[in-house]
């Protein structure tokens, strides 16, 4: 509870600096304070190795509360508050031009962008000004009229402010990915690299920007440089992230990624840190989320070596982590490919991952034996109970004995009160007892069997307030 006020006061205190400023800006009219030389912005360049992600997250956040302000334009328009339209028009018309000015004043803006800009500080000043005429009348016509005019502009701020901050990350985000394809420095380029990263968690949009500016084709030419080894765990988990959007699978398929990914993952100099990365990135590309991973074309080619690859890296992983990722892998391609189904036969992947369940080492987690099958562990999240559930209805389905069953259908604890789990069992049993009807106890038979599906699911979903 402690840490949690910690965090909220740090971040009032953060907003506060931006709300002072906004209002001293009120007072002056969105005249500049004058400050000396040495003196700089929030978001003007400086030197150091963070002040790039800095820059960026300042200005997501700066953003972040332009949008809010229009926002609650939005709302307070539709109430017909018109006090507090234009106290808030003031307000998100100060935060854009002190973003603007800032960022213009630290970067050297391309043409388009500013033209944006003088088109979107024209359109602010606009909402202040047909906001302010509509407190000094209480005409009902004009009123309406005017509603419908300001929220025709405000859609238009809305629209020209969402693209003009989606230029300037993208002129950001072209900064750091020529730090990547120019610098012979690690350390620089390692930066750089944890700068995407750090971006690539702001959500999909941002990573479809990122996809876009280039940075999938960057970070592979660092994958294929031997004097770069040290990076390529990095450099992999940037674009395992990336990839979460078609466009990063995209440009991973246009630079021959899957096969640096296989050679990465069979060369037995590479890291295991590297090669885990490396299947997760797989692991990401064959997600059957995905829409467009049927167009990998080239990933059939390598198949073969990377599900050899995979199997040795679960074989041999040396943390659960590790485990997880490989495994992932393996399961998703199944979904990929069937072709994959008969490597992993020819491989004895069965028994392989089947021994690594006894192994807590490797299978530490819900998620681990959610993608192989394996016993019923304990959880503690909502995330963690899904696993659980998931585990258990393949489980029902394909492993556990009819003892096994015949608990987790009358017992809701064991099946963590899941009905899910509980007609994956119901459904286990009637298949059992059609091919041997003698393994399954008349008693059993009477209740679990011989009723309809929808009987039995609720006799057994309420039978623990039934012997109560």
């Amino acid at each position: 509870m402690h840490s949690l006020q910690v965090d909220s006061v740090q971040r009032w205190m953060e907003d506060l600096r931006h709300m002072t400023e906004v209002e001293c800006m009120c007072v002056l009219q969105a005249k500049t304070i004058g400050v000396e030389e040495d003196a700089q912005g929030e978001l003007i360049v400086a030197t150091g190795d963070h002040v790039a992600r800095d820059n960026l997250q300042t200005l997501l956040r700066r953003a972040l509360v332009v949008s809010t302000e229009l926002g609650k334009m939005f709302q307070r328009l539709e109430k017909g508050r018109w006090q507090r339209v234009h106290s808030t028009a003031v307000r998100a018309n100060c935060h854009v031009r002190s973003l603007v000015h800032e960022y213009s004043a630290a970067r050297n803006t391309p043409a388009e962008m500013q033209k944006y800009e003088k088109s979107l500080l024209e359109k602010c000043m606009e909402l202040t000004t047909i906001t302010e005429r509509c407190l000094h009348t209480e005409d009902k016509f004009f009123l309406k009229s005017m509603r419908e005019a300001i929220h025709e502009i405000l859609t238009d701020v809305s629209d020209s402010f969402s693209h003009m901050i989606d230029m300037a990350l993208a002129n950001e985000i072209q900064i750091l990915i020529r730090q990547i394809e120019s610098s012979d420095s690690v350390y620089t380029i390692g930066s750089a690299i944890s700068n995407l990263l750090s971006l690539t968690q702001d959500g999909p949009q941002l990573c479809s920007i990122i996809a876009k500016e280039g940075a999938v084709v960057a970070l592979f030419k660092i994958c294929r440089q031997d004097c770069f080894s040290d990076l390529y765990a990095h450099a992999l988990r940037t674009v395992a992230s990336i990839c979460c959007v078609e466009e990063g699978i995209n440009q991973l398929e246009k630079v021959d990624g899957i096969l640096c990914l296989a050679d990465i993952l069979t060369d037995e100099n590479s890291t295991e840190a590297a090669r885990a990365e490396a299947a997760a990135v797989v692991a990401q590309i064959t997600s059957p989320h995905h829409t467009s991973t049927q167009h990998l074309g080239s990933f059939l080619e390598s198949m073969q070596d990377i599900v050899t690859a995979l199997i040795k890296l679960c074989e041999s992983a040396s943390c659960g982590e590790v485990f997880l990722l490989a495994s992932a892998a393996l399961a998703n391609i199944t979904f990929f490919d069937s072709m994959a189904c008969e490597i992993l036969l020819q491989l004895n992947a069965i028994h392989i991952l089947l021994q690594a369940c006894k192994d807590r080492k490797r299978v530490d987690t819900p998620y681990s034996k959610d993608q192989l099958l394996g016993e019923k562990p304990s959880s503690s999240s909502p995330s963690e109970g899904a696993a659980c559930e998931r585990v258990q209805q393949k489980a029902a389905v394909t492993l556990a004995p009819v003892p096994r069953l015949i608990e987790l259908c009358r017992s809701p604890a064991e099946r963590n009160n899941s009905d899910s789990v509980l007609v994956a069992c119901l459904a286990a049993l009637r298949r059992l007892a059609t091919g041997c009807p003698d393994s399954i106890e008349a008693a059993d038979h009477q209740q679990l069997i011989k009723p309809r599906l929808v009987d039995s699911f609720l006799l057994c979903s309420n039978m623990e307030e039934s012997f109560v």
